[in-house]
């Protein structure tokens, strides 16, 4: 399963984008392609159309990943691991949810999720 981050939800329907085409390339490969409810938070807070909402969410099979304790707990011990910077408490949350779903994430943001590998986020 691919796990897109924002940043793919939000290229995704602008035809030509490198984040559709990846997409695709996904698709055609068979794999099942979600996102976490953060990420998905991120995108609906737009500016996005309803037609972009709907493209999106056609193409999530996998559909839309929950915040849970589990993954509260996996996003703290990340945190904790990777020295407690702030700025990267959301990353670790959609890391933690990607973590638990045994997914790999699509993400244009690699600098950042870099840190969690370690931990064992795999990334697309």
């Amino acid at each position: 399963m691919i796990v897109l981050d924002a940043n793919y939800l939000i290229g995704a329907p602008k035809p030509g984008s490198t984040e559709l085409s990846d997409i695709a390339r996904w698709h055609q490969a068979g794999e099942t392609l979600s996102t976490t409810a953060i990420a998905w938070t991120e995108f609906l807070s737009g500016p996005v159309t309803a037609e972009d909402v709907a493209d999106v969410r056609a193409l999530l099979a996998g559909g839309v990943l929950d915040f849970d304790e589990a993954c509260a707990e996996t996003a703290a011990r990340l945190f904790n691991l990777t020295g407690r910077n702030r700025r990267l408490r959301v990353d670790g949350m959609i890391a933690a949810i990607t973590m638990m779903n045994h997914g790999r994430l699509a993400t244009r943001n690699l600098h950042d999720f870099q840190l969690f590998v370690p931990q064992g986020l795999k990334l697309a």
